[in-house]
């Protein structure tokens, strides 16, 4: 199987992780990218109530696996006794995307951009090498003059978002090209 490439966006609890991510996808895709992404959560969740027919498939019928098939959209539920990684589900599930945009898996070896906002949180992540691994790309900021170990962008710069985009194109899809 084929991995394809990926870059987290990692940062702490309401920072901005999930605005980043839909907006650096939105940009590599208008760039003519196949952009797939990943969220990780830290608990369960359920994307069909109790109502539905896949639930009862899933809950009552305790298969393994159940898809729900329409004609614009496909979801697949599959009972696992141990997570998978995002570089697992990638392989898996998306090996034909261009890029795929994580959203968390800050423990992971993946490429990384940090978003920190000093209104959200007092203090970056990456000031914290055991909270996460593999190369701190680029952080995404609101705070002027931060010293950080790889590229800064400001969130009040007009360009902040494209040179993003083409630091994952410069450094993690032509890298693994």
């Amino acid at each position: 199987m084929h991995r394809p490439p990926m870059v987290a966006v990692i940062g702490r609890k309401h920072s901005g992780k999930t605005t980043l991510a839909v907006r650096l996808a939105a940009e590599l895709r208008s760039r003519g990218h196949r952009v797939m992404s990943i969220k990780h959560g830290s608990h369960t969740f359920n994307i069909d109530p109790a109502t539905t027919d896949t639930y009862r498939h899933y809950h009552e019928g305790g298969v393994e696996r159940v898809a729900m098939v329409a004609p614009d959209k496909f979801a697949l539920i599959a009972r696992w006794d141990a997570e998978l990684s995002a570089e697992d589900v990638a392989e898996r599930y998306m090996a034909d995307a261009d890029i795929v945009v994580c959203e968390g898996f800050k423990m992971s070896s993946l490429p990384k951009i940090e978003v920190f906002r000093a209104a959200a949180h007092p203090e970056p992540l990456f000031g914290d090498g055991a909270r996460h691994r593999g190369a701190l790309l680029a952080v995404v900021t609101d705070v002027v003059g931060l010293d950080a170990p790889a590229t800064v962008l400001q969130f009040s710069s007009p360009t902040w978002l494209g040179e993003l985009a083409t630091i994952v194109e410069d450094r993690v899809m032509r890298r693994s090209a």
